[in-house]
């Protein structure tokens, strides 16, 4: 048994061991790990007290996937409902004859099966935060007036920040059948476009599991990870019979050829069939970490660094 994470997993990752020990899935010990991180109010890139969209709403997005069956469920555009990877869960094991649930549908879907609610997703201390970042944006020192009929490409332009793209958490599992799950949920970028969906809820881009092979789950940019269909290259190279580091270093590679002006940091975490693991970066110094059946607590251990030379228009 072994769960793989990203270093804000920390929080969950106890809880999804023990799962595993008392006999759980690894569908299961993906879903109460990342609701951990969910229900954190100091992640601000998870589930409540996430940074919202660029007019302070908060839109969640999340996915998992069963490597046994390659069945998978998935919301994006969520508001109101915190544990995000639970109705992911809940679109897939509900044999709704979809995969992907988004925005009005996600929300009604949601009170239909009974998720639990939060009246307020935001503390304070996050709205503040969201405006200063317009007030900073507008040079005028004020917080613009932002509605619906106000166009917010360009505030979307100068609001965006590059350090605040990348938080997601992942989780990967493999239980004591053998049986891999991997999940994914993220509040998206700080300040986003309202409707922007980027790679979390996308299985194939930040997030795919196959018992044959492996899995693979990815915070970042995600638009880079929807346009090179990240998590299932790795998984695809596998197959080819890579080794998980080539793998995983030929998907980070794969991102040097995208084109266009923004181009930023991506992470990944992956693991094979047989239970080796291995998480890459962009950036020196990142983190991910494990936990063994046989191990009383998780290790941190540092990502191997792919360089991919950034390029953001107007910074």
């Amino acid at each position: 048994m072994l769960i793989i994470a990203s270093h804000n997993g920390a929080i969950g990752i106890a809880g999804a061991m023990r799962a595993l020990k008392q006999g759980g899935s690894a569908m299961d010990a993906v879903e109460i790990g990342i609701r951990a991180v969910e229900a954190d109010p100091a992640d601000h890139t998870v589930g409540y007290n996430g940074y919202p969209n660029i007019l302070g709403e908060l839109e969640l997005d999340a996915s998992i996937m069963d490597g046994r069956s390659l069945n998978s469920g998935a919301v994006a555009l969520m508001r109101g409902f915190p544990y995000a990877i639970s109705v992911a869960r809940e679109v897939m094991e509900r044999k709704l004859p979809h995969v992907l649930l988004a925005g009005a549908g996600a929300e009604r879907f949601a009170r239909e099966i009974g998720a639990e609610a939060w009246d307020e997703m935001l503390t304070e201390e996050i709205r503040g935060v969201w405006r200063k970042r317009l007030a900073d944006s507008s040079g005028e020192g004020d917080v613009p007036l932002l509605s619906d009929d106000r166009p917010l490409l360009e505030w979307v332009k100068l609001a965006t920040d590059p350090e605040r793209v990348a938080g997601t958490v992942n989780f990967i599992a493999i239980d004591g059948r053998g049986d891999i799950a991997s999940g994914v949920s993220t509040s998206g970028w700080a300040w986003k476009y309202p409707g922007r969906i980027g790679d979390s809820p996308i299985i194939g881009a930040g997030n795919y599991a196959d018992n044959r092979y492996g899995a693979c789950a990815c915070t970042g940019m995600g638009e880079m990870a929807i346009r090179a269909s990240t998590a299932r290259s790795v998984v695809l190279y596998l197959q080819m019979g890579m080794s998980l580091a080539e793998a995983a270093r030929q998907a980070m590679l794969d991102l040097r050829d995208l084109g266009g002006d923004y181009i930023g940091g991506m992470n990944l975490i992956a693991l094979n069939r047989d239970g080796a693991h291995i998480g890459m970066s962009s950036d020196a110094g990142r983190t991910y970490i494990y936990q063994q059946a046989e191990m009383a607590e998780h290790v941190e251990v540092e990502r191997e660094m792919v360089e991919i030379p950034a390029r953001w228009a107007g910074k």
